[in-house]
């Protein structure tokens, strides 16, 4: 709801006190405890939509189009320099560190509010960039990437810094991003599962660029001839990850999936990996397994790898370890850039489930790292089923086609696993023709 919406807003049913009596079984039938756990709440909630209601991906994802339209206007008019690519890039880039932050404040590992208050002071974005300059020395990352670093292959961020964007078009949206203004989601308890399923069919279009230099939002033209997006529903995924992942790492230890001293660690692989739904719940899987496995032997012996929550109650992941299990176990590609971003943005706020501003601050001070990982080295961008012997023969190949074909050369791109005979699980979406 928002502010000013009235109390029926977003109503399903309505029962007077007086009618308890009379319509007790119903009541009791979907919200007694038997019944829920039962799974009755679930069913209610899946069954045919109610008049005057949404579902929240359809809504949010109407939203972040509409900041994908205006940005992508503002932008090209204010920024004559860039081209097709560059324009997609700045506009993506700008939609994922907003989503980041906003969803690390109602988590609790970033101060409520500081987005907001950017509103409050001149030449907003340029303040924007000055919070996003803190989040890469706090959180690494790669969603904030501007300085050069050891280690990391992918180029560093000088396009969004340079950028112009008037405050008339980046107030709004940050202003829409909370209930003060309107906003209708509590981004702390928003799934991670939800926001890839959005973005799925957000990556459906492209921002293309006229020859006035304006911007236009338009389908792409594999998803025009498709008739649409398809995106994968979450039992196909945890179908797959359970039958193939599940069997590989069952009864292993945390210590064994990572190779032990000698070997080599688990590694699975999405080879088109779009917005990285299974490439979460590959992860997700990958967590419950080695949180299990320390559960069951001896949690207090592992401390580096898990620790009590605040009340002392339930033994928890350490953010060190799950960014561990990340960066040795996940691996992905994909031809499109704007889905690798995707796919690195859904699996990094995995990482920061369930953390806070005090538990991300005491792993930093722990092992003296920022708070996430880097994942150019795990997730990368170009054509998996094209290998660089496409332009073999051809003295200067064409760079355009070059862009386009994008071929893939695994052996460099990922030396490590192609050196011990590759990925030990390949997962991904079946054809749906």
């Amino acid at each position: 709801p928002r502010p000013v919406d009235k109390a029926s807003y977003g109503r399903i049913q309505y029962f007077r006190s007086e009618e308890y009596p009379d319509r007790w079984r119903e009541l009791w039938d979907i919200f007694s405890r038997e019944a829920v756990w039962a799974g009755s709440y679930d069913k209610f909630a899946a069954s045919k939509r109610k008049r005057g209601t949404s579902e929240v991906d359809s809504e949010f994802l109407k939203e972040i189009e509409g900041w994908r339209d205006s940005l992508a206007r503002n932008i090209a008019l204010r920024n004559l320099y860039l081209g097709y690519d560059d324009l997609n890039t700045a506009v993506q880039r700008t939609i994922d560190r907003l989503i980041f932050l906003r969803i690390a404040e109602d988590r609790g590992s970033e101060s409520y509010g500081q987005l907001l208050k950017l509103c409050e002071q001149p030449e907003i974005y340029a303040q924007f960039m000055k919070l996003c300059r803190k989040a890469d020395e706090k959180y690494n990352s790669g969603i904030f990437h501007f300085q050069k670093e050891d280690g990391v292959s992918e180029q560093h961020d000088r396009l969004t810094p340079a950028l112009t964007i008037d405050d008339k078009v980046i107030k709004p949206i940050l202003q829409n991003l909370y209930f003060e203004h309107g906003s209708p989601y509590h981004f702390g308890v928003l799934p991670v599962e939800i926001l890839g399923t959005v973005y799925e069919r957000f990556l459906g279009k492209v921002i293309r660029l006229t020859p006035e230099h304006r911007a236009k939002v338009e389908e792409k033209p594999e998803v025009r001839k498709a008739g649409g997006v398809y995106y994968t529903p979450a039992y196909i995924v945890d179908y797959i990850v359970k039958n193939t992942v599940g069997k590989m790492i069952e009864g292993k230890s945390p210590a064994q999936l990572a190779g032990g001293k000698n070997g080599q660690p688990l590694r699975v692989l999405d080879m088109a990996c779009g917005s990285g739904s299974f490439l979460l719940g590959a992860y997700q899987y990958l967590l419950d397994h080695c949180l299990k496995w320390y559960l069951e032997n001896h949690p207090a012996k592992h401390k580096q790898a898990v620790y009590l929550d605040s009340r002392g109650k339930y033994w928890r992941l350490a953010i060190a370890e799950k960014k561990r299990i990340l960066i040795t176990h996940i691996f992905g590609v994909d031809i499109d850039l704007q889905a690798v971003e995707v796919s690195k943005l859904s699996l990094l706020l995995k990482v920061l489930e369930g953390e806070t501003d005090e538990t991300v601050g005491q792993s930093r001070q722990l092992f003296h790292e920022r708070a996430l990982p880097n994942l150019s080295n795990n997730i990368k961008c170009g054509n998996s089923l094209i290998g660089p012997d496409y332009f073999s023969g051809r003295l200067i190949p064409d760079p355009e086609e070059m862009k386009r074909v994008n071929p893939f050369d695994w052996t460099r791109e990922f030396p490590d696993a192609m050196k011990s005979g590759g990925f030990d699980c390949v997962i991904g979406n079946p054809p749906l023709d």
